[in-house]
């Protein structure tokens, strides 16, 4: 891969491509861009016409998939790698007069800090995420050209059954040297949310986001393939922003978050209440809290099942009014959970059952009510009025099945 910001993950890679050296390892030649681990999802075609475009490939390894794009569609390939053995294996595959490959032993920052001209696209086979992307995309972002193309794949589940991080920062994760073992470096495993935040924020625009399962039957693996441009705008110096004054505001709104838990049947999970209501989970969101971080703390202290942050969905906001006070009720929708259905606080609901969408009991809590209505219009649920407000999903995120798994 490339350099990193410690002695030690720069000397995982100098050691990862010693070992192939003495061995002699030489993966095949690709006839199509990889973005996985397995061969399987889209190819070539995502990054576009390469017809004489010139091409930064970050983190090049072993140079393959450079050669791939100069041969095959005529793009000019910089092929960059920090490591002097991975570097070295380049050479020794390619030579240094591959037509329309320059093979560039550097730091993927010095290389940017010294490059003039701008790139067309930039791509990137899993190695971004060994660099923090809070130097990597601001330095990245001018050295391609307004609406200029940036792709690149990442880890998204390891091999472990961990998924992506909800925070912007480094954790170990292990590189595999063939049968003989591991070396462990840090690496930036991060949600497509936060992906699409630190590319916004570095002057690109995403437009996509495609998950890459492993089509090896109980194998976890899944990756990220992320592809964005570069505003054709430069953004403008960040504005700040500060409290008019040191009182608190005077509380006028409840926000609460409603839960929408379904099972393979379609059924909906709902609570009886021990006032007489039928209700969704759910609950306030406290000070400090996302409505995600709500939604699987309540789903968790309410009923046992757990979810993670990232599964949740936030698909409207009602607004309606009770008592003279506004309330707010963030609808979301868990599709991924773990565990069966439990009464965690028997003195509030006496038991969960799942229901039918065509034979709901009833009464409902009204923001139960509402938030099901939001999800499900046609659901024959009577409820008092409240200003609805679909939430777009802020990424298009495409789950690629693999090769042998059903949909």
């Amino acid at each position: 891969m490339f350099m990193n910001d410690t002695a030690a993950d720069r000397q995982v890679w100098t050691d990862f491509g010693r070992f192939h050296l003495d061995r002699g390892s030489t993966p095949p030649e690709p006839d199509r861009m990889d973005w996985g681990f397995y061969g399987d999802g889209p190819g070539d075609e995502v990054l576009g016409d390469l017809t004489g475009c010139r091409v930064l490939d970050i983190g090049s390894g072993t140079g393959r998939y450079a050669v791939h794009l100069a041969r095959a569609h005529g793009a000019v390939v910089d092929a960059v790698d920090g490591s002097p053995t991975q570097h070295q294996r380049a050479l020794d595959r390619y030579g240094e007069d591959e037509a329309g490959v320059r093979f560039v032993q550097a730091d993927i920052l010095d290389h940017l800090r010294q490059e003039k001209e701008p790139y067309d696209v930039a791509y990137a086979m899993h190695s971004v995420g060994f660099i923090d992307p809070n130097r990597l995309l601001p330095a990245l972002a001018p050295h391609l050209r307004p609406g200029g193309r940036l792709v690149f794949s990442v880890l998204h589940t390891n091999r472990d059954g961990v998924g992506p991080s909800t925070a912007v920062s480094p954790r170990p994760e292990g590189v595999r040297l063939g049968s003989e073992g591991m070396l462990t470096t840090s690496m930036w495993v991060l949600t497509p949310a936060l992906w699409e935040d630190l590319l916004v924020e570095a002057g690109f625009l995403v437009d996509n986001v495609t998950l890459l399962p492993s089509p090896v039957d109980g194998d976890p693996v899944v990756c990220q393939l992320i592809t964005a441009r570069r505003q054709q705008t430069v953004p403008r110096a960040r504005v700040a922003s500060r409290q008019r004054g040191t009182r608190p505001p005077v509380a006028q709104t409840v926000l609460g978050v409603c839960v929408i838990v379904t099972d393979a049947e379609g059924r909906i999970l709902l609570g009886r209440h021990r006032s007489g209501v039928w209700e969704c989970p759910g609950g306030k969101v406290d000070p400090g809290e996302s409505i995600e971080e709500t939604a699987v703390r309540e789903l968790r202290e309410e009923t046992s099942l757990s979810a993670r942050t990232e599964d949740v969905e936030v698909i409207a906001l009602l607004l309606d009014e009770v008592g003279g006070t506004n309330r707010a009720t963030a609808v979301t929708v868990v599709p991924a959970y773990a565990g069966s259905p439990m009464g965690m606080e028997p003195e509030l609901v006496s038991r969960w059952e799942w229901a039918r969408a065509d034979a709901l009991p009833g009464p409902l809590f009204v923001p139960s009510a509402q938030g099901l209505r939001a999800w499900r219009p046609e659901l024959p649920v009577d409820h008092p009025p409240a200003h609805a407000y679909r939430i777009a999903p802020p990424l298009r995120i495409t789950p690629q099945v693999a090769r042998g798994q059903k949909s």
